[in-house]
């Protein structure tokens, strides 16, 4: 096992290395001048070396002191810093929203700088993964999930409802439908089925030719399709906001409706809710009604 001394003899060590001085080092860490000496004793005698040289009215770190100082204190100094970031004062306030990661990429981190702008002192942590509910949706104060709202022990808001399109890289002809019904199909796992569907909505019969890609995110779909790999049916919303951030695609043909919607996801009473997730969560579903208004 790696040694560690007692991570209370090191903070006393690193205090004492910079004042040079027990009492001040005392007066810092609100300890006696004879606890000082007695931590320092302890982590020299576990350390098997002297880390001081003391003189009548002088104290001198030895060479290992020196070095040992320096380790001591940038090791400190960067557990000071991952405190201060993960547990820092304005912790309490962040507002911690997750969504699955093509949700999270393509919608919400594209409303987040109107939201801020209107709240500029809520800071905002945006955490994603592949599957939305793999995790508990206590560890956040709003989830957002792709479904048919129908989560076990949970509250589900529906938010809206979504339609699907086809795309293609933005420099592309733009297909007809046999184009699309020969071309290069990129499929997304768990929405095999998104294809057929959107073919037989246009009254064609499926593809015959398999996929040549199968990926489990929109955004590797996205990235094949810019990538000139083929054609994707993601969410309409998703892929207006690619383009609208730049991104090299265009819409192939006309949207199909989805059977799945997005919904606000609820472990607790609204009322027990942080006030920063309340006033997101309103501010959304107002978003959400003004886009549908346009």
């Amino acid at each position: 096992m790696n040694r560690l001394p007692n991570p209370i003899w090191l903070r006393t060590f690193e205090a004492a290395a910079r004042h040079l001085n027990f009492t001040e080092t005392g007066r810092e860490l609100g300890l006696t001048q004879t606890a000082v000496s007695l931590h320092i004793r302890s982590l020299e005698g576990n350390l098997g070396a002297k880390l001081f040289t003391r003189a009548a009215r002088r104290l001198e770190l030895t060479e290992l002191g020196q070095s040992y100082a320096l380790t001591v204190r940038r090791a400190l100094s960067d557990i000071s810093l991952s405190t201060n970031a993960l547990f820092g004062g304005d912790s309490r306030q962040t507002l911690t929203i997750r969504a699955a990661i093509s949700t999270a990429t393509y919608w919400i981190a594209a409303e987040l700088p109107a939201f801020n702008t209107l709240y500029p002192d809520i800071p905002v942590r945006l955490v994603s993964n592949i599957w939305a509910d793999s995790t508990k949706v206590d560890d956040v104060d709003v989830e957002i999930r792709l479904g048919y709202g129908d989560w076990p022990g949970l509250r589900a808001e529906k938010l809206c409802d979504e339609t699907i399109v086809p795309v293609c890289r933005a420099d592309s002809p733009k297909p007809n439908l046999d184009a699309l019904q020969l071309g290069s199909l990129i499929h997304i796992l768990g929405y095999e089925d998104n294809w057929a569907r959107y073919f037989e909505a246009q009254g064609l019969p499926p593809a015959k030719q398999p996929p040549r890609h199968s990926v489990d995110t929109t955004v590797a779909a996205l990235q094949l399709v810019m990538g000139g790999a083929g054609y994707a049916t993601i969410l309409s919303r998703f892929a207006q906001n690619a383009i609208d951030q730049g991104a090299p695609l265009q819409i192939a043909g006309p949207a199909i409706p989805f059977a799945q919607s997005h919904y606000l996801i609820h472990a607790e009473e609204p009322a027990t809710q942080s006030a920063s997730a309340q006033l997101f969560m309103a501010w959304l579903r107002a978003r959400i009604d003004s886009h549908a208004a346009v």
